[in-house]
C-alpha cells in the first residue's frame, strides 16, 4: 500500500436532523470534516459534493462505514473509483478497509459485497416504512402534516370565497398561503 501524505478528510452522514454524528469518527484524527444530514440513497448531498471538491491527490477521505458514504452500490463503486482515480485514498473506519486505486481483488470483492448489503438494508428500511404507513392508514390514523385550517375555518373561507371575497385578503387574514385558500375553495366546487 502506498504511504499517505496528504490531509485526512472526514465525511459523516446521518439520515435525519435529530441523529447524533459524534460517534461516527470519534477518535479519528482529521484535518477537516464534512457532515450531511440526508439520506444515502444518492450522491446529491451538499457536504458530500463539498468534500469531493475539497480533496486533492494524496488526501484520504475517511468515512465511518461504507453505508455512510452511500447506500446505493452503483454510487458507492463510482465514488471510490472516481476518488482513487484522482489519487485520493478512501478509508472506511468500521470495515478497516482502505482503497488506494491499487489492484486488490479481495478488497474489490469486499467493497461490492458490503455495498450490496448497505443497498439491501436501505431497501428493507423502505419496505418497513411502507408497511408501517399501510398499517397506520388501515387503523384510520392520519398521516402527514396537520391541516392549516380546522373544518369550521375551512367552511368560513368557502362561504366567503363563494360570496366573492378576495382570496389574497383571506389568506392574510387567516395567516395561510393563497394556495390553501384556493384548495379550500376548490373543495367547495368539487
Amino acid at each position: 500500500m502506498t504511504e499517505h501524505k496528504g490531509q485526512h478528510v472526514g465525511y459523516v452522514r446521518v439520515s435525519s436532523v435529530d441523529q447524533n454524528t459524534d460517534r461516527q469518527l470519534d477518535g479519528v484524527e482529521l484535518e477537516r470534516t464534512f457532515t450531511d444530514r440526508a439520506s444515502g440513497k444518492d450522491t446529491d448531498r451538499p457536504a458530500l459534493k463539498e468534500a469531493l471538491s475539497y480533496v486533492r491527490a494524496g488526501d484520504m477521505l475517511v468515512a465511518h462505514s461504507m453505508d455512510r458514504l452511500s447506500r446505493n452500490l452503483v454510487d458507492l463503486l463510482a465514488l471510490v473509483k472516481e476518488l482513487t482515480g484522482r489519487g485520493v485514498s478512501v478509508r472506511f473506519h468500521k470495515e478497516n478497509l482502505t482503497f488506494t486505486g491499487e489492484a486488490n481483488p479481495i478488497q474489490d470483492l469486499q467493497l461490492a459485497v458490503m455495498g450490496a448489503v448497505a443497498q439491501f438494508e436501505r431497501s428493507m428500511i423502505k419496505e418497513r416504512q411502507r408497511e408501517g404507513i399501510a398499517a397506520a392508514k388501515a387503523k384510520g390514523k392520519r398521516l402527514g402534516r396537520a391541516p392549516k385550517l380546522n373544518p369550521e375555518q375551512e367552511r368560513e373561507i368557502r362561504t366567503r370565497v363563494a360570496a366573492g371575497e378576495d382570496k389574497t385578503s383571506l389568506a392574510k387574514e387567516y395567516g395561510i398561503s393563497r394556495g390553501t385558500v384556493y384548495n379550500a375553495s376548490a373543495r367547495l366546487e368539487g
